[in-house]
């Protein structure tokens, strides 16, 4: 056998193996043709406000050992993105419609890769750097015709978008993450329940305390800063009507304080366990 036939082998033996236990590139949805594809403004979320109610407390624990049990809700949640399918990435919509659609999109799709997984502990099990399966970059949803892995939506999608409170609402199936809430987003309420994400997210003393001039923030605002202004001072200011107490207020709308920044809790939000 030649040198290169054995090191070829020789790799087929080292890697293939490696894929096979870690999973490879994914897809959920449907192909749909452009003629039967619809505005944002058409897509229904009903099914997955449904699905939300029954398994997510109002803390955003999540059952996922029920959920996954349920044949008929697994069914229904794929129902659901198959739904999502039939939208149209370039028919006209409204802005709150299309922010709407993708903060449950990004939710649906990161919910249907744990449920894959499960029982898992993190969703870091399943975001291999190198080689491997990778939730955030390998598992895909089909929007118009084309496949959005949870980094395009996140990045090249919603963060575009302009709006930093994206960042109070998009759920990476984690405790540091924010609260998954307990019911779909819609255009109609869309502005009420970003807000309240965000009073809620910094009502958490494991994502902000405040203590003698010294901010202790969720590493969320250091990892996206330049969406909440850039420098330190900016950041404080755009998150300061959010914030619990008077004091924290005051001085963050100053841009004056120290901060530091809090570790993440990367464990499932898993109704399971529940710390919190």
């Amino acid at each position: 056998m030649s040198l290169r036939r054995w090191t070829v082998g020789l790799l087929a033996l080292l890697v293939l193996p490696l894929e096979a236990r870690a999973g490879s590139s994914w897809s959920v949805g449907v192909s749909v043709p452009p003629s039967r594809q619809v505005s944002m403004d058409r897509i229904s979320h009903q099914l997955w406000d449904q699905l939300l109610h029954k398994y997510v407390d109002t803390q955003g624990n999540v059952d996922y050992a029920a959920w996954k049990r349920s044949a008929q809700d697994m069914q229904a949640l794929n129902r659901y993105l198959n739904t999502l399918s039939y939208a149209s990435v370039s028919k006209q919509a409204s802005r709150a419609a299309r922010m709407a659609f993708w903060i449950n999109a990004y939710n649906a799709v990161t919910v249907r890769g744990i449920l894959r997984e499960y029982p898992t502990s993190s969703i870091r099990n399943h975001t291999a750097r190198l080689f491997g399966y990778n939730i955030w970059k390998d598992l895909y949803l089909i929007v118009g015709g084309s496949r959005y892995n949870l980094e395009q939506i996140e990045h090249q999608v919603l963060r575009k978008m302009g709006d930093p409170r994206i960042h109070f609402a998009i759920v990476c199936a984690s405790r540091g993450c924010p609260r998954l809430r307990n019911e779909a987003y819609t255009a109609a309420r869309l502005e009420s329940q970003l807000e309240d994400n965000a009073r809620e997210f910094f009502a958490r003393p494991h994502r902000f305390r405040y203590r003698n001039g010294t901010f202790y923030l969720s590493p969320i605002l250091k990892w996206f800063a330049e969406d909440f202004g850039g420098s330190q001072a900016a950041v404080l200011r755009s998150i300061a009507r959010y914030l619990p107490s008077a004091a924290a207020r005051q001085a963050a709308q100053r841009g004056q304080g120290t901060v530091v920044y809090l570790d993440y809790d990367w464990s499932l939000n898993d109704r399971r366990g529940n710390r919190r």
